[in-house]
Parts: structure tokens; sequence; C-alpha cells
């Protein structure tokens, strides 16, 4: 499995045979122009998770993509003519040559002035290959037997106690930072140092280009 982090939360995964994006949103253009997509999913409705003004283009792109999105998301991708499928959390998805497990349900609390929204986790594998958790906006979901964690390193709604706690109940083995587009590199290098007091820093993987995993 090869992972490519396109900038912020947006994540591609490719296994040789099967392409799968996650969360192309408003932070990154990197994911512009990625073609050849079996799959797009997507884990909740803020802009920085899915840029409704670009999918258009992405979806024409891959038109064998299949969207599995939060089901806030749906009715407004139907509002651009772009058909989506409900991710249920609990439920579980083949897609091509990879296994999606769909966990969560519930975004982070930014506030208690701010009514909470849905989120859902995926946890993706190919074969007896890792399994690669993709958590959204969200450090309540846990799941077992986690070996790739795609982790957001900061937030509105999160702190670096959060961060490293999440880190340290998923206990994955490899750690690939993401969701940092409002951090500076001087505070990126600051979050991943918190982090590698909990995993070998050795296994917090370069987030930059293309990662064999």
């Amino acid at each position: 499995m090869e992972l490519t982090h396109l900038g912020h939360a947006c994540v591609l995964l490719d296994d040789g045979t099967t392409r799968i994006l996650i969360d192309p949103g408003t932070f990154s253009d990197d994911w512009h122009g990625t073609t050849d997509l079996d799959a797009i999913l997507v884990t909740h409705q803020h802009a920085d998770h899915i840029d409704r003004r670009n999918l258009p283009t992405l979806a024409a792109a891959n038109p064998v993509a299949v969207l599995w999105v939060e089901k806030a998301v749906v009715e407004p991708l139907a509002a651009l003519d772009i058909p989506s499928q409900p991710a249920t959390p609990a439920n579980s998805l083949d897609i091509g040559t990879m296994s999606i497990d769909i966990v969560g349900g519930e975004h982070a609390l930014i506030d208690p002035a701010i009514p909470r929204i849905g989120n859902v986790g995926f946890v993706v594998s190919s074969g007896d290959g890792p399994r690669i958790f993709h958590p959204g906006d969200d450090y309540a979901t846990t799941p077992d037997g986690i070996d790739v964690l795609a982790l957001p390193l900061a937030a509105p709604w999160a702190k670096i106690s959060e961060t490293a706690e999440f880190t340290e109940s998923v206990g994955a083995e490899r750690v690939v930072p993401i969701h940092d587009a409002i951090l500076s590199d001087t505070g990126r290098t600051l979050f991943k140092a918190v982090v590698g007091n909990l995993v070998d820093s050795s296994n917090i993987l370069d987030s930059e280009g293309s990662i064999a995993l």
C-alpha cells in the first residue's frame, strides 16, 4: 500500500490496483487533477474536508469513482448533480481490492455553543497489508488493530494533550501527521516532538510525498 498526503486532511491510498481519495478539502489543492480513482471518501461536511467548488471537476475526471460520504454531505452533493452514498458507522465496504470499516459518528466538540455535526472515520486495508485509520475530526473513536494512524495534528477542536492521548490510545506502530494546514513549520516540529514521546520517532512518517506502507 502507498499513502500520499495531498495536504491538510487529504490522503490518497493506492495498492497498485485500487485508488481511494479521502477528504479533498479547501485547505489544499494538491489533490486537484487526481485521476484513476475508484472511490472518494468524505468524513464530514466542513470545507477543509470537502471542497464543493472543485469537487465537480474531480468527479468528472473520475467517472467510475463512487462517493461514500458522511450522511449530511449527501444532499449538498446532490445539489451539485454528484451522486453519493451515505457512509454509516459500523458498516463495511469493499471497494476493489480494499476493505473499509466505517467508524465514529460524531465530530469532536469545538465549543458547547456550537452544535455538533456528524463525522465518520475510515479504517482501510488491502489484503494482509496494514490497517490504516483516517479519523476525520474526532479523537473519541479508537478502533483496535490499527497499524498506521493518519493523525490530525492541530484543529480548533483539539489541544496538544488530547492529540497525545489519542495517539497513545490508538496505539498504532506508525503515524502519518495530517490536518496540519494551520500550523507553521515551527508548530509542526513542536507537535511531532510531543507525539515522538509516545511512539518511536523513527515511526513518525514523513508526510511529504508518497509513503510505502
